[in-house]
């Protein structure tokens, strides 16, 4: 960055600060905190050189940027290992993929944790750069890492039928209720049908996810793979079959906690800013690059300030005394 020369009044008692530009400073105020904004929000190294030129009238190198954006390493590492609640009544957990040099450029898994605390807000808990696979080493990984921190139990783990990660959970956490997203199901249940079908669909597949107990359900099922569109599309019952004991879980909740549980969208909500943030840079060129812009999104997502209107369900009090009944005495803190 070019130097500028400033006179500085000198008093006889060296008493005299100045105010725009402090004393040894070398950057202009809020420097920084403009390039780590504008990193967290997807802009390249080249986009924010250029920004900066526009609102500074300065040509800053490469180098310096990454100097900006590596004063977040120490950071990182204490968000990543900072302790946790021992109780968490539900987990969400999903993957985005992203492209990491290591000898050639490879699209790798960076898993994303975010726990629903007892005030029904969300807390991302963490994320983890795994290799190629996505296969049940990387997820025991995971949420060995978090019980490691503190993390005891988890009454509902919500997640997309992750290759893996059922049997990773239930070995973590013996008494955890593996969840599938319903959502989820609902999408892969509309790749096997034609768009002119997919109204119907919805409307058919709403009987399933919608009935009363878990019984209802199955006819619920057994109709739709009789009728028409069941008969006309197979896989889309043969799919629903396969998620079956992940799927029903919640089925045994009132209304209140399935609203709660059944769907990961509000962890698919983060992933699609994430995704934003990664969207521009092509490749990283290590994982420590990957897990420092995606930290740097996370933070600018979730702050203190930010947990009035980061809570799950309006009537969250509800769902935690239907949490309570339902899972006993595995709520209560100590």
């Amino acid at each position: 960055m070019p130097g500028l020369t400033l006179a500085i009044p000198r008093d006889r008692e060296g008493s005299f600060e100045p105010q725009l530009v402090p004393k040894h400073a070398r950057r202009p105020a809020g420097f920084n905190e403009q390039v780590l904004s504008l990193y967290a929000r997807g802009m390249s190294v080249r986009d924010i050189r250029s920004h900066l030129a526009g609102l500074y009238g300065v040509q800053v190198s490469p180098d310096l940027i990454s100097k900006v954006t590596d004063t977040v390493t120490d950071e990182l590492d204490a968000w990543q290992n900072r302790p946790l609640d021992a109780v968490w009544p539900i987990i969400h957990i999903d993957a985005l993929w992203v492209k990491i040099r290591s000898g050639s450029v490879a699209s790798r898994p960076v898993c994303l944790a975010v726990g629903v605390d007892m005030d029904g807000c969300k807390d991302v808990l963490g994320l983890w750069a795994g290799d190629e696979g996505e296969g049940a080493t990387t997820w025991m990984t995971v949420l060995s890492e978090l019980r490691n921190r503190g993390v005891e139990d988890v009454c509902i783990v919500a997640c997309d039928a992750l290759k893996g990660l059922p049997d990773a959970v239930t070995a973590t956490w013996p008494k955890a209720t593996v969840q599938t997203c319903v959502i989820h199901l609902i999408r892969a249940s509309l790749r096997f049908a034609s768009k002119q079908h997919h109204t119907r669909l919805v409307t058919e597949l709403k009987a399933i996810y919608t009935a009363p107990t878990e019984q209802t359900a199955e006819q619920a099922l057994a109709d739709f793979a009789a009728g028409e569109l069941g008969q006309r599309y197979p896989a889309i019952a043969r799919t629903w079959h396969a998620a079956w004991s992940q799927f029903t879980p919640y089925l045994a909740f009132p209304p209140e906690t399935r609203k709660v549980v059944y769907s990961t969208n509000l962890i698919e909500s983060i992933n699609a800013r994430l995704r934003k943030a990664t969207r521009n840079r092509g490749h990283f060129p290590s994982e420590q690059a990957a897990l420092k812009v995606l930290y740097l999104a996370v933070r600018e997502q979730i702050t203190p300030r930010a947990r009035d209107v980061n809570h799950v369900a309006a009537h969250w009090k509800k769902a935690l005394n239907q949490f309570s009944l339902f899972f006993e005495d595995r709520l209560n803190t100590k």
